[in-house]
């Protein structure tokens, strides 16, 4: 891919094959000299990482790693990640890999120097200005899935285990400082989760598109991060060196992490119980219950569909865009019920409680009750579409 660019919307983005090359400069830039790299475990002995550690260390910034981070990041991780980030001393954080690792980074550097519980901080209301704004490092974000845009983000997602919740944490100044959007750092990535992050992104741009509340700026860069998706998942899934489908996919996955400021659905408060609950993958789970949400909320979104589907030169209308969602899902190899996701229907009454209560739930264009909820469970395990 040839195309190179530095953005500033909405923070500084360094984009384009080779930019890891960027990485301790634009430490630097932010301030930071002792900076701790966090990632998942595993990334943790994958050579994009170590090359991004030999990186920071060439430049006298050290060789400090994080990695104790699961799959669907936990208040467990977050402490852990802490006690590391004081233990050394550090002054910053270098948020690496794909969306927990990007979280939980940037969760450690919001929360290393607060003195109130995190849960002190969910995005509920006017609960950020809680915090010590003084107190929160620097933030380097380097994404290497094309998925969940925490890169672009201004909150991450932790588990809180006793609860068994999935809890948004805001605050402005999580916005990482500089992004590194290397699409070479995605190449490696197996199909299955090319798929995953993939439709990840794709879901961000349709539920903030299709979300009732008004925010044109953010539907408009929406409607672009989708046809971007339709265009470039199936060649990168197919590919995987295809480095310009993968380029075209990291800036998609940006977009659809700004965009989803206008609002995110019952796709999402679905997911989120079903990840606590089952650890299922975010994104897969996502795109299974995808259609059953679009199909549930239709007399409300079959215009904007109608709409969307002739930008992306879909014929049908609604009809028609439904039915490319399954057959992009089938190309894909998405499973069509969340059994297949190896998840069971003992809790679902439990799970519709815990969906309506998702921070999520409060954009989808239809309000949630549990009754609804439970019913989306149960027609996604059926395959009733």
């Amino acid at each position: 891919m040839s195309i190179t660019a530095n953005w500033s919307y909405p923070t500084a983005i360094k984009f384009g094959a080779g930019r890891i090359a960027d990485l301790a400069e634009s430490c630097r830039a932010a301030g930071m000299l002792r900076p701790l790299l966090v990632t998942d475990r595993g990334l943790a002995n994958m050579p994009i990482t170590q090359n991004a550690l030999d990186r920071l260390n060439e430049a006298g910034l050290g060789r400090a790693l994080f990695s104790e981070v699961d799959p669907n990041p936990t208040d467990a991780n977050l402490e852990a990640g802490i006690k590391a980030f004081r233990a050394g001393d550090h002054d910053g954080v270098v948020a690496f890999g794909g969306g927990s690792g990007l979280d939980i980074g940037k969760l450690i550097a919001f929360q290393a120097g607060q003195t109130r519980p995190v849960w002190d901080f969910e995005d509920i209301g006017d609960y950020w200005t809680r915090a010590d704004a003084a107190a929160i490092y620097p933030i380097v974000a380097v994404p290497t899935t094309a998925g969940t845009g925490s890169e672009v983000g201004r909150a991450g997602v932790v588990t809180n285990s006793e609860k068994q919740v999935k809890s948004v944490i805001f605050h402005p100044k999580m916005l990482p400082t500089v992004v590194i959007s290397d699409p070479a750092l995605t190449v490696g990535l197996p199909p299955v989760l090319t798929a995953g992050t993939g439709l990840d992104a794709f879901i961000h741009c349709l539920e903030a598109y299709c979300s009732p509340f008004y925010h044109p700026m953010s539907e408009g860069i929406a409607v672009e991060g989708m046809r971007l998706v339709k265009e470039n998942l199936l060649r990168a899934y197919k590919d995987g060196s295809d480095i310009e489908a993968r380029g075209h996919m990291m800036s998609a996955a940006a977009m659809g992490a700004v965009a989803f400021q206008k609002g995110l659905g019952g796709i999402h408060s679905l997911s989120h119980p079903t990840g606590v609950l089952y650890h299922t993958h975010h994104g897969l789970t996502n795109a299974v219950y995808m259609p059953y949400v679009l199909m549930h909320n239709r007399s409300a979104i079959e215009d904007k569909i109608n709409r969307l589907s002739a930008w992306l030169d879909i014929s049908g209308g609604f009809d028609g865009f439904m039915q490319w969602v399954l057959d992009f899902r089938a190309k894909l190899a998405i499973p069509e019920t969340s059994k297949a996701l190896g998840i069971d229907d003992a809790q679902f009454h439990r799970m519709a409680e815990m969906a309506v209560v998702d921070p999520t739930a409060g954009g989808n264009p239809i309000p949630l009750s549990v009754a609804d909820c439970e019913t989306l469970y149960q027609r996604a395990y059926d395959g009733e579409v």
